[in-house]
């Protein structure tokens, strides 16, 4: 093998990895939607997590990524391990894909050269097409899904010539000796699973080092024995991955990757003692030696996705029913419990930033615990200026702390997601949930602001007139009604509800104006206090503010959706200032929220 060979194979290497890599992101990239709604049908039932697991596997093409998921949402909290393995032995069938569509490149030989027709499913034949469409479509298409597509078919390309640049450049290797006998020690399987593990562990992709092994195999020099402990080490070098995300999780995120690597192991010590067994029983009855280089009994292309797809089923088909052991063993292994942290913030996990669309649901979640928390303490603030409680004041205080580490957490695990490539939607959805927890991290610092005044109030034995507290009552009664509003918008994702929110901010302005004009009235017929207009006028702010933030959120909340919907243009347009839907919800706020003349008087 000459130098020219080795540099072709070097470039074959290099774009069959490249273009796996490309086509990964892209994937994972333009399936976010996907992803989310897999995710979301999560289920304690181990064969449904099974098919979670192949089903997300199947669509971002990386085993790989799909463990580091997993050990990302044990360390958070979000998934047991017991759930977890389920969907880590979906992984590493769902991987399998990858195998039979690198095998293509073995079209064209024997009867398939025969078969006119079968050359067409050569990728030689139609690559160079898929190249075509895939660039036009990144050049050319206005809107992020097309591109995302264009990405993923000029990856794809980019694979299959680097495949077919590595089996050009070794092709030649089947009459080299000094090639035919390092093949021949990986039929020792120490050896030939150790070379696998190296392999996988260095490229980081069990999918790239069986690719890698299908183009030596082009060169016909590579027997069933040879290749089948390396396909085993391959299956046992993709869990560094895993092994190496979890060295900074928590134990229960390590016990995830622990069992993603006892299942394998297990399965490559039951697979090889059957294979071995079998082969003696064939090589002692005389019927073939398939350990054998030179009884022609050699691998190809298609035969390495083969072996690698059904060691992948026969893993699952004996494991499976052992799941609990196997789950008592990766516990075994990693023993102690995790000191509890925050159930929510722990969710935020940095594992999940190469997966945005899996990152941002998790990101609303603990925002939805967040909105909870803040507007739960300004319906408690607004309660005390009925009845002061200092035992409620003191949690409002600690609530409004609480729900400060939360915008914290959110904020700094949203800058480091903006920073991941991300699809058009996604950034957007990004940039609003920053938007919004500054929102409602606004109303809880106004819920100290409405427990500071009635502290005030007590503190001083003063009291608004009856006129002045009906009128109160009718705006906290609008302000409560706006924040349980924006907490069911944003937990229900109910764009109409959040559109119905711009109405009632309206209708609180109109009551703040209104309260000012007669508090000025009575302060002129002395029957108010200036002190006690002080303290009505901060109020009156807090609370016009508090809904000046809920429309934020419910602006924010349209705007995502517009993203995901294309009938929401006109929608967002009704609902603005003028628009139908928004009179028509005025004017039942303004009615249900009136006050009467007779108040000032």
């Amino acid at each position: 093998m000459g130098i020219f060979e080795i540099l072709s194979l070097l470039c074959g290497l290099a774009l069959f990895l490249y273009g796996m890599d490309v086509m990964g992101n892209a994937l994972k990239k333009s399936a976010g939607r996907k992803l989310k709604t897999i995710l979301g049908n999560l289920t304690s039932n181990r064969f449904k997590g099974f098919l979670l697991g192949l089903g997300v596997t199947a669509i971002i093409q990386s085993s790989s990524a799909t463990t580091v998921m997993v050990v990302g949402f044990v360390n958070s909290g979000t998934m047991t391990l017991s759930q977890a393995i389920g969907v880590i032995m979906g992984a590493n069938v769902g991987t399998a894909v990858t195998a039979w569509l690198t095998a293509m490149n073995g079209i064209g030989g024997g009867a398939a050269q025969a078969t006119a027709w079968l050359e067409w499913l050569k990728p030689d034949a139609w690559m160079p097409i898929l190249a075509l469409i895939g660039i036009c479509l990144i050049m050319f298409a206005k809107k992020s899904r097309p591109k995302d597509v264009g990405v993923i078919l000029m990856g794809f390309a980019v694979l299959m010539v680097g495949m077919e640049t590595m089996s050009g450049a070794v092709s030649g290797l089947k009459e080299n000796e000094a090639f035919c006998n390092i093949l021949t020690l990986f039929t020792n399987p120490i050896l030939g699973i150790l070379a696998g593990t190296i392999l996988t562990a260095i490229v980081q992709s069990s999918s790239a080092s069986v690719g890698i092994l299908q183009a030596l195999s082009s060169t016909g020099a590579i027997s069933y024995g040879a290749a089948m402990p390396i396909v085993m080490g391959q299956n046992i070098g993709t869990c560094v991955t895993a092994l190496i995300s979890s060295v900074s999780a928590n134990k229960n995120g390590k016990r995830a990757a622990f069992a993603h690597l006892y299942f394998n192991i297990i399965g490559v010590t039951l697979w090889m003692g059957l294979y071995y067994l079998v082969g003696w029983i064939l090589r002692s009855a005389g019927i073939i030696d398939i350990f054998s280089v030179a009884n022609g009994t050699m691998i190809d292309m298609w035969g390495i996705a083969l072996v690698h797809t059904v060691f992948k089923i026969f893993s699952v088909i004996f494991i499976f029913p052992f799941t609990k052991l196997l789950e008592k063993l990766a516990t075994a292994s990693v023993k102690g419990t995790d000191k509890k942290g925050d159930e929510f913030t722990d969710m935020l996990d940095d594992r999940l930033l190469d997966t945005p669309s899996v990152a941002i649901e998790r990101c609303q979640t603990v925002m939805n615990q967040m909105a909870t928390i803040a507007i739960g303490s300004l319906l408690k603030s607004s309660s005390l200026l009925d009845s002061f409680d200092t035992k409620i004041a003191d949690a409002i205080r600690a609530e409004e702390e609480k729900v400060d580490i939360y915008e914290d957490s959110l904020g700094s695990y949203l800058v480091k997601l903006a920073a991941k490539d991300m699809s058009e939607s996604e950034s957007a959805q990004v940039t609003k949930l920053l938007h919004m927890i500054g929102d409602l991290e606004r109303i809880s610092d106004h819920s100290v602001n409405i427990v500071e005044s009635a502290e005030e109030i007590m503190d001083k034995g003063i009291a608004f007139s009856d006129d002045a507290n009906a009128e109160l009552k009718i705006l906290r009664a609008a302000v409560d009604e706006i924040c349980v509003m924006t907490r069911e918008a944003l937990a229900e994702e109910d764009i109409e509800k959040a559109g119905r929110i711009e109405s009632l901010e309206q209708v609180v302005d109109d009551l703040k104006s209104t309260i000012k004009l007669h508090h000025t009235i009575r302060l002129s017929k002395s029957q108010c206090s200036i002190e006690l207009g002080f303290i009505l006028s901060d109020l009156l702010t807090n609370f016009e503010r508090v809904s000046d933030h809920c429309s934020n959120v419910g602006v924010c909340l349209v705007e995502m959706a517009r993203h995901e919907s294309l009938d929401l243009h006109s929608y967002l347009h009704s609902v603005r200032k003028g628009g139908a839907e928004y009179q028509k919800y005025y004017k039942l706020y303004s009615e249900k929220y009136a006050i009467a003349e007779t108040t000032s008087k």
